[in-house]
């Protein structure tokens, strides 16, 4: 038998039903007034590979705060402007930023754009917080205000050296594009292995793999956005070139394997966040929970970096409670020692670098990424 039309008491528990329901929503729904982080990153360009996903991960995890209430009833607010990855435009943009009053700016992608920014805030209480920027010098006492999530170029370096010391692959080659985050990762890379005594045999541009074969490097460390990267690590094969290649952060993990493919294998790169795909970890499963209800595809490293950023920052506001203030957001992350936060763990106190993890993904013959 089918029904059509409820009986007059089964209308009756369904109106209530709804009604139910329809209290819970607005009792979840944020009501106060918003806690505002501002955001300048490249939502086009180049950077956008990397930034736009970073965006689209801090706005799943902030989505879904709000979704359940927000922090004490206030929805968390991230306003992002696109500043096509460069610094001027980055500059204007926190200006227009700052005259909105956020608790802080958040997110911010290239060390170039940080540094043109960071002069509207360093006299001030306002903090710039996990910016995807591996300047080294952002980790030092000369920039205060910013509070890293991840290690900076120096210390990526010293991964690379120590991986292709193992292999007995001792001279090194540098590669680098002349986008401006790619030349401050050179500059950390340069002064990092000089000091380490590492034996720098070439250094030069990223459009001429050849001139750096002609010096007889045993390893290959390849500075640039994925495009261009892997068309050098192409170059570098096809010329006979079977060493060990590396890649820094900003050469982008996973998209440099589908770049390369097969012309992959070997390929090591450096993370400064877990898998995007180690579906062990709590973490890594509520990225991918929310990426697939937001049909945002499959996540990658970036996007894992940004659902990681704001899931610190809304454990910061949290402890905070109702006195939510610049200056209480400083004292809580300092004060934030081995918290972990879905498998990735965060430590604050005495830095202000959230985490010292390092990773080596090595791409494989199928142009997939492996441990």
């Amino acid at each position: 038998m089918q029904f059509t039309h409820p009986a007059p008491w089964g209308r009756a528990v369904c109106a209530l039903l709804a009604l139910a329901a329809c209290s819970i929503a607005l009792a979840q729904a944020p009501t106060g007034a918003p806690i505002v982080l501002g955001q300048s990153v490249a939502l086009t360009g180049a950077g956008a590979a990397l930034a736009l996903p970073f965006q689209q991960g801090a706005k799943l995890h902030f989505d879904r705060v709000n979704a359940a209430g927000g922090i004490g009833g206030r929805p968390i607010e991230l306003l992002t402007l696109d500043d096509a990855g460069a610094p001027e435009p980055a500059a204007a943009n926190t200006q227009k930023l700052l005259a909105q009053n956020p608790l802080a700016l958040f997110g911010y992608y290239g060390s170039p754009q940080v540094t043109a920014s960071y002069r509207l805030i360093k006299d001030s209480d306002v903090l710039l917080f996990a910016p995807m920027a591996g300047g080294d010098e952002f980790r030092g006492a000369v920039y205060p205000n910013v509070f890293t999530l991840r290690p900076g170029y120096a210390e990526e370096s010293v991964a690379v050296m120590r991986h292709a010391a193992t292999l007995g692959a001792r001279k090194l080659a540098l590669l680098h594009g002349a986008d401006s985050e790619s030349l401050a990762a050179l500059e950390s890379a340069e002064n990092t292995l000089n000091g380490l005594g590492a034996n720098l045999v070439f250094k030069g541009s990223i459009a001429a793999p050849d001139k750096a074969l002609a010096a007889k490097p045993e390893s290959v460390l390849v500075i640039g956005d994925a495009r261009g990267a892997a068309s050098a690590i192409r170059e570098l094969r096809a010329q006979g070139f079977r060493g060990p290649v590396y890649g820094f952060s900003n050469t982008g993990e996973s998209l440099l394997a589908e770049q390369l493919g097969t012309a992959g294998a070997g390929v090591v790169v450096v993370r400064g966040v877990p898998r995007s795909d180690n579906a062990r970890l709590a973490i890594v499963r509520e990225l991918q929970a929310d990426a697939a209800a937001g049909k945002l595809g499959k996540p990658n490293v970036y996007m894992l970096e940004g659902y990681l950023a704001a899931r610190v920052m809304t454990e910061a506001l949290r402890r905070m409670g109702k006195d939510i203030s610049r200056a209480r957001l400083r004292k809580t992350l300092e004060g934030m020692e081995e918290l972990n936060l879905g498998g990735f763990r965060v430590h604050f106190a005495g830095d202000r670098v959230a985490s010292r993890l390092l990773e080596l993904g090595l791409i494989d013959g199928q142009g997939r990424v492996r441990e």
